[in-house]
C-alpha cells in the first residue's frame, strides 16, 4: 500500500504537527457552523417565528449528527492507532467497515424520522404555524440523512490517516453551493419558486450531497486515500465491535447532549415563549466559534495522540494536549469578553428584531462565563479519544448533562428564563474542571 495516502505524526516538532492538523479542522468546523448560520441570517429576514422553527430543528439534526459520531469518531481513532502500529492494511479493512456502518444508519434514521417527524416537532410546544414549518423542514432535511452520515465518516477517514486539508476543501465547495442556494430557494426570483424555511432545507440537502460526490471522486482518483478501499464490505464481527466500543460512547454523549438540550429548548419555551427558543437555539449557533475551535483542536489532538500512543510515545501525548490548552486560553479569555459586552450586537447579526437582539444578547452574556471551561472539556475529550479511552469523558459529560434538567426546573421558578442559562453555564465550569482533573489523576500519577 502508498504511504502517500498518510502522514506519519510519531516523529518531528509537535506543536508544528499539531497546528498542521487543527487548523483545517477547525476551518471545517467553522464552515459547518456558517451553514447553519447561513441558513438563520436568511430565515431570520422572513421573522423570529420562522428562527423559532429552524432553530428548533437544528436541535433534531445535531441529534442526528451527534448518532453520526459512531463513525466518524472510531475512524478517526481506529486508523490512526493502525497507522501508528504500522498496521496500514487493518487501517484500510476499518475504513470500509466505518463507511458501510454509516450508510445503513443514514437510511435507518432518515426514513425513521420522515415518518415520525410529527410526533418528534410536537415536543418542542410550538404555535401550529410554526410547528407545520418544522416538520416540513425536518423531513426535507432528512431525505439527505445519509449523505450527512458519509461527509462525517468520510472525515473521519481522512483525519485518522493525518491528512485533515481535503475534508476542508471540500466542505468550502459545499459552503459556497449553499449560499448561493439559500437565497434563491428562500425567496425565489422576483418571488417565483419562493420556498421560504423549506427552501433552506433544500439548499442544504443539495449542498451536502455535492459534497458527498466530491469526496467519492477525491478517493477514487489514483493513489485514492489507503488505496482506494471499497464502500460496501460485509462487516466482521471483531471489527464491528471496536468500531462500536470507540465510536458509541461519544455519540451517546453527544445524542444525550442534544436531547438534553431538546428539552431545554421546552423549559426555554415555558419560561421565554417563542424567544426563548430562538435565543437558545440561534444563540448555540454563535457559540459555535468556541465550540469549533475547541473541538478542530480536539481531533487534531486525537489523530495526534492516538498515533503516538499506538507507537509507544506517551511523552508527545502529554506535551501535545499542553501545547493544546494554551492556545486555546487566549482565544476563551476574547470570546467570553465579546459574549459579555456585545452580546445584543453579535445576536442582532443573525436576528435583528428588536426584541430578539435583547433576548439573545441576554442569552450570551450569561454563558460568557463558561465558554473557556468548555473549551477545557472538548480538548480533554481529544486526549482521551486519542488513547482510546472514550468512556470516562462521556460520563462527566453525561452526569452534568442531565444535571442541567433539574437545575433548570429549580432556577426557572425563580429567576424565569434567566434561571435556564443559569443551568447551562453551571454544568459547562463543572464539567471543564472534572474531566481535565480526571485524567490527570488516572494518567500522570
Amino acid at each position: 500500500m502508498s504511504h502517500s495516502s498518510i502522514r506519519n505524526l510519531t516523529e518531528g516538532p509537535i506543536f508544528k504537527q499539531l497546528i498542521q492538523l487543527a487548523m483545517p479542522i477547525m476551518a471545517s468546523g467553522f464552515i459547518q457552523m456558517t451553514y447553519s448560520l447561513v441558513d438563520m441570517a436568511w430565515v431570520g429576514r422572513l421573522g423570529s417565528e420562522e428562527v423559532a422553527a429552524v432553530g428548533a430543528m437544528g436541535i433534531i439534526t445535531w441529534l442526528l449528527a451527534s448518532v453520526s459520531l459512531v463513525t466518524k469518531v472510531a475512524a478517526e481513532i481506529s486508523i490512526a492507532q493502525s497507522i501508528g502500529a504500522k498496521q496500514l492494511d487493518k487501517a484500510r479493512i476499518y475504513a470500509s467497515h466505518t463507511v458501510t456502518i454509516a450508510i445503513i444508519m443514514g437510511i435507518f434514521f432518515g426514513l425513521a424520522f420522515i415518518l415520525f417527524a410529527e410526533p418528534v416537532v410536537s415536543l418542542f410546544k410550538l404555535k401550529d404555524n410554526i410547528a407545520e414549518m418544522a416538520c416540513e423542514y425536518l423531513q426535507i432535511v432528512c431525505l439527505a440523512l445519509p449523505m450527512s452520515f458519509l461527509y462525517y465518516t468520510f472525515s473521519g477517514i481522512y483525519n485518522g490517516t493525518g491528512r485533515t486539508t481535503i475534508p476542508f476543501y471540500l466542505l468550502s465547495v459545499g459552503l459556497i453551493c449553499n449560499m448561493i442556494l439559500d437565497p434563491l430557494m428562500i425567496f425565489g426570483i422576483h418571488g417565483v419558486c419562493a420556498w421560504g424555511t423549506n427552501g433552506a432545507a433544500i439548499a442544504t440537502a443539495l449542498s451536502q450531497t455535492i459534497v458527498v460526490a466530491l469526496f467519492v471522486w477525491q478517493m477514487k482518483r489514483k493513489n485514492g486515500i489507503l488505496n482506494r478501499f471499497p464502500y460496501l464490505v460485509r462487516l466482521q464481527k471483531s471489527y464491528t465491535r471496536r468500531i462500536v466500543k470507540l465510536g458509541a460512547p461519544v455519540a451517546a454523549m453527544n445524542c444525550l447532549y442534544a436531547t438534553i438540550n431538546l428539552y431545554m429548548a421546552r423549559i426555554a419555551s415555558i419560561y421565554g415563549g417563542h424567544l426563548g427558543v430562538m435565543s437558545q437555539t440561534t444563540g448555540g449557533q454563535i457559540e459555535g466559534i468556541t465550540w469549533n475551535t475547541s473541538q478542530g483542536f480536539s481531533t487534531a489532538l486525537g489523530t495526534f495522540v492516538a498515533q503516538n500512543y499506538a507507537a509507544g510515545q506517551i511523552e508527545r501525548t502529554r506535551r501535545a494536549y499542553k501545547y493544546a490548552l494554551l492556545m486555546l486560553l487566549a482565544l476563551g479569555i476574547v470570546v467570553s469578553f465579546s459574549f459579555f459586552f456585545f452580546g445584543e450586537e453579535i445576536f442582532g447579526v443573525f436576528v435583528p428584531e428588536t426584541r430578539a437582539k435583547m433576548a439573545g444578547g441576554e442569552y450570551l452574556r450569561i454563558l460568557a462565563f463558561s465558554q473557556l471551561f468548555m473549551m477545557i472539556e472538548i480538548t480533554t475529550l481529544g486526549i482521551w479519544n486519542g488513547y482510546g479511552k472514550t468512556m470516562p469523558p462521556a460520563i462527566v459529560s453525561i452526569v452534568f448533562n442531565l444535571a442541567r434538567i433539574p437545575i433548570a426546573l429549580w432556577l426557572a421558578p425563580v429567576y424565569g428564563i434567566i434561571g435556564v442559562w443559569l443551568a447551562l453555564t453551571i454544568t459547562s465550569i463543572l464539567k471543564g474542571i472534572i474531566s481535565p482533573v480526571w485524567f490527570r489523576l488516572r494518567h500522570n500519577s
